[in-house]
């Protein structure tokens, strides 16, 4: 089945490559409805599968200058703590109500990209206003805030909360897109990381199976980033919103 596996993960990656996601909702919804994983096992494999994507991203991003180093540290190592303890609540959801609430939480998530995308079109070309100073208590609350909320929702529901993420750093510590972008990938690494070895210490990592995911979406992801610049953008912010809300209706079924 595995090989299998890695075939499916190779086309969906050529999506999520597509339109930038990390695709871990649509992880879910595959491994479960099309290959009958258990839920638990499934949300687990996906969000340290989100690991090596971030860890590639956030390389780049830093080459280009779209990283605040102190924040993304900040919030990355608080999300990292809530993503170990929630890993850990997800165990005594039962299958059929988890499966429900991640679906749910991955509808909201396209919701909050919809509302990243109208934020951002509405401060198009005005000059940005002043992001938080990176000292005083204000700042290190602020930032351990968005970390501990973002890492519990990832960890409980296996989702990357990337929108939740980038809104937090817009709206809260005054980043602009290009810097939220660049800082939610480095915050997603500790996240992922602490969040799998939770679900790992309680048996739902299947370590052949994230092996399998891995391989088939990085290859696709890196075909599939090649079209991004070669559609309408009306078309890949249409993509961006439903792909998340494609994956919630999958695990619905």
């Amino acid at each position: 089945m595995l090989v299998e596996v890695t075939a499916t993960m190779l086309l969906l990656g050529l999506l999520l490559g597509f339109v930038g996601a990390g695709g871990s909702g649509f992880i879910i919804a595959i491994l479960t409805v099309a290959f009958g994983y258990p839920i638990h096992t499934a949300l687990g494999t996906a969000l340290a599968a989100m690991f090596f994507s971030s860890l590639s991203g956030s390389i780049s991003h830093y080459r280009e200058g779209n990283m605040i180093l102190k924040t993304g540290a900040i919030v990355g190592l608080a999300g990292a703590l809530g993503a170990w303890i929630s890993s850990s609540w997800s165990s005594f959801i039962p299958a059929d109500q988890l499966g429900w609430m991640t679906s749910g939480m991955l509808f909201t998530s396209g919701l909050a990209l919809w509302f990243r995308m109208v934020h951002q079109a509405k401060y198009a070309g005005k000059k940005a206003a002043a992001p938080m100073r990176t000292n005083g208590w204000k700042f290190y609350l602020s930032a351990a805030s968005i970390g501990l909320v973002t890492g519990a929702l990832s960890g409980l529901f296996g989702i990357g909360s990337t929108p939740f993420i980038q809104l937090g750093l817009m709206l809260i510590l005054g980043l602009s897109m290009r810097f939220a972008a660049g800082t939610t990938m480095l915050v997603i690494i500790p996240i992922a990381l602490a969040g799998g070895a939770g679900y790992y210490s309680v048996g739902y990592l299947d370590i052949q199976l994230l092996i399998a995911v891995v391989i088939g979406t990085m290859l696709g992801s890196y075909v599939g980033a090649k079209f991004t610049k070669r559609v309408p953008a009306l078309m890949l912010k249409t993509c961006m919103v439903l792909t998340p809300m494609l994956g919630a209706a999958i695990l619905l079924i």
